[in-house]
């Protein structure tokens, strides 16, 4: 019996050592390590997307040492499965894990990371759950595994933990907790083995631009797309398009875009990818009016096959074999049905000109998307599809304008890791104006862009003040799909939304560098205060330590902040909410202006504001450089040169790179683009001693003239 019972343990001691991986690492680029355990799934976010990382830029950064011990990063097999884990010190927090709505903070969280619409809670399940976090300790961790990945994000405690907290008697002890410190980030991989990366930063800024990078560098929109878009109501005809867009112009409302709904098809849910002959009988004649006037055309869509496509017969040997509203479900990792699916797109809609898509309904919900059930006949598991048919659709369309040398900028419902270079803005079917604006703060952490649309409102204050955020977002879109409200749709402030509108259109040439310093640089152009260099210390730095009535900034900046932002290098904005009459703003340390007026507004504190019904609270860093064009209904196009009016705030010494080419092809790929460095400096009897960079010769230039402005007096 004894000897029965030492060979027992002898075999569950073999079978616990076999279960750890080892972990093959190799540097791929300066400050970016491969993991590999196990045998990985040969399928991934990175075989998916195939974007080729910007090594030029990486190189151009600082080098970096490996930021964690590596000894502590342990990864094990067993049963399909692989177990990941990743040290995590005393007061470090973590942030990423894909497009949240609800917290920036991630530390203590148990995430599924699975693609779908967002239901109101943050528990991964997400219009893009990307599988990458960023350490206030300034280092990244992308996890490359197209599955339903778990995540405990500092929530389990080993027994063997090198740093095991103190058991405390819940019964006596007030200082008990239910969430005892964890040291570590871990994460189930339903997979034989795993392929992950570590970026190093050092600063949390600086990991986020390398996982940027190495994915391609964001996406460089053309100029029209940063302007303004309205989409119209689901059944509008031609004429009724028209009218809306003449409405535009004769009101004095900005307007580059106008996207249509699902009645620009024969059918939709599902679709046939057709123009349908009663509402647009003339598709070619109705996109060349459009540009005439300046405006483009993007069109809504899923890419659920209905049976009375033209394409439908054959392409149904190419899809699953479960249907999404009685539509066939194309396997877009397979040619064929890639052909037939964007070869009909191509040839119905963007041949004629048809500038750009809105892809909706590639992420969930359960019900109604494909179950994990479903088979395809490339071989790929229905949650391999889930996790990537938003890129696959990203991808492929963007190559259709791609092979035309033409840029787009649309809208898509489903996306993940990989999609950086992407030229599309995630939305949904969730309206909360708060979370909205959270959302658009972890966005900047995952490689992703998100709008804070406004649709609809319950008074003339929600209204202006959902428009406000819209204007300083990636895209500023109404989507009256529904409603079918106009800018104007709320009188009592009609003035005032066309101010937020044309300033839009003014801040072109700042939204326009900003996002080529997200290409080239990987630096998001929306993006959490966690980013701004400075403005938070790890959570226990302070501990103990400061008088919180004497300072409270230093509360402040360890509390979760998700109401507030930076937008690109200078910008902090501040949203106001409907029902708010003022609010606080944490200001970073340094001096900051208000971007309105160039009035000193403080230096690393919190203030509270009153900013009346008409401003968004916006400040600019000392030395502050925002260019700004002339008053445009639309985008400048090419060749279209423009007066600039350099806005410089504060008395520091400002520098600003400012970029150009010609705004809508993809030239800049073979180098014909230009960043020309302004700079300003304040002299000692106040007058500004300013500079511009002579444009490059053979290269485009679309600035006409220049005038400095002092905001601050």
């Amino acid at each position: 019996m004894k000897l029965q019972r030492i060979s027992l343990i002898i075999v569950f001691l073999l079978s616990v050592v076999s279960v750890a991986a080892q972990i093959t690492w190799k540097e791929v680029l300066p400050g970016v390590w491969k993991g590999s355990a196990g045998a990985p799934d040969a399928y991934n976010f990175l075989t998916v997307t195939e974007v080729q990382p910007r090594e030029d830029a990486i190189q151009a950064m600082a080098s970096a040492p490996f930021p964690l011990e590596r000894a502590k990063i342990t990864a094990a097999v067993l049963n399909g499965e692989t177990y990941l884990r990743f040290p995590l010190e005393k007061g470090e927090q973590v942030f990423g894990f894909g497009l949240n709505f609800q917290s920036v903070h991630q530390r203590g969280k148990v995430l599924n990371l699975h693609v779908d619409h967002y239901g109101g809670r943050d528990n991964g399940r997400t219009h893009a759950p990307v599988p990458f976090y960023v350490s206030s300790r300034g280092y990244g961790v992308f996890i490359n595994a197209a599955r339903y990945l778990t995540v405990y994000a500092g929530t389990a405690v080993r027994l063997d933990s090198d740093d095991f907290p103190e058991v405390k008697d819940r019964n006596l002890d007030k200082s008990w907790t239910s969430r005892p410190y964890s040291d570590a980030v871990e994460i189930l991989v339903p997979a034989d083995g795993a392929e992950f990366y570590v970026f190093a930063g050092p600063s949390p800024l600086e990991a986020v631009s390398r996982f940027n990078l190495f994915n391609g560098g964001g996406c460089l929109p053309p100029r029209w797309g940063l302007g303004f878009t309205q989409r119209v109501r689901t059944l509008y005809t031609e004429e009724d398009v028209a009218e809306e867009v003449q409405a535009f112009a004769d009101r004095g409302f900005p307007l580059d875009f106008v996207g249509l709904e699902p009645g620009w098809q024969s059918k939709a849910y599902p679709c046939t990818f057709e123009w349908d002959s009663t509402r647009f009988p003339r598709p070619q004649q109705f996109v060349d009016d459009m540009l005439a006037k300046g405006v483009r055309v993007n069109l809504w869509t899923n890419p659920y096959v209905a049976p009375q496509s033209p394409i439908y017969k054959s392409i149904l040997p190419f899809t699953g074999s479960h249907t999404v509203w009685l539509g066939a479900v194309p396997d877009l990792t397979m040619p064929q049905a890639r052909d037939l699916f964007f070869g009909q797109l191509n040839k119905s809609q963007v041949a004629i000109g048809v500038s750009g898509y809105k892809f909706d309904e590639v992420d969930g919900y359960d019900h109604y998307l494909w179950p994990d059930v479903a088979t395809f006949p490339s071989g790929k598991t229905a949650e391999q599809l889930r996790q990537t048919y938003g890129l696959m659709i990203q991808r492929y369309s963007t190559e259709l304008f791609h092979d035309r040398n033409q840029r787009t900028f649309g809208l898509v419902r489903g996306s993940n890791a990989g999609a950086v270079s992407y030229p599309y803005v995630i939305y949904n079917d969730y309206y909360n104006h708060e979370h909205f604006i959270t959302a658009l703060i972890n966005s900047g952490f995952s490689g992703v862009l998100w709008t804070p649309e406004a649709r609809a409102s319950k008074s003339a204050e929600e209204w202006l003040r959902r428009m406000q955020s819209v204007v300083f977002s990636p895209m500023a879109m109404i989507n009256a799909w529904s409603s079918g409200t106009k800018p104007w749709s709320y009188p009592e402030v009609e003035d005032q939304v066309r101010e937020m509108a044309i300033l839009r259109m003014r801040m072109m040439p700042y939204w326009y560098s900003e996002f080529a310093k997200y290409h080239f640089q990987g630096i998001p152009p929306f993006r959490a205060m966690n980013l701004e260099p400075g403005f938070q210390a790890d959570l226990d730095t302070q501990e103990g330590s400061t008088d919180l009535e004497e300072n409270p900034y230093a509360e402040a900046v360890n509390k979760e902040v998700k109401d507030q932002y930076m937008a690109g290098e200078y910008l902090l904005v501040a949203p106001m909410f409907a029902g708010q009459e003022s609010r606080s703003v944490i200001l970073p340390k340094g001096n900051w202006y208000d971007f309105y007026t160039g009035e000193y507004a403080g230096n690393g504190e919190v203030i509270t504001v009153t900013p009346g019904l008409d401003r968004i609270p916006v400040y600019v860093k000392d030395g502050g450089i925002i260019p700004f064009g002339p008053v445009l209904m639309h985008a400048p196009e090419p060749g279209e040169k423009i007066d600039l009016e350099i806005r410089y705030y504060g008395h520091k010494p400002g520098t600003y790179h400012l970029y150009d080419d010609d705004g809508v092809t993809y030239d800049y790929e073979k180098g014909d683009y230009t960043f020309r460095e302004i700079r300003v400096v304040r002299q000692a009897n106040g007058t500004l001693k300013t500079s511009i960079s002579a444009p490059v010769s053979g290269k485009p230039n679309t600035v006409a003239s220049i005038e400095f402005v002092a905001m601050t007096k």
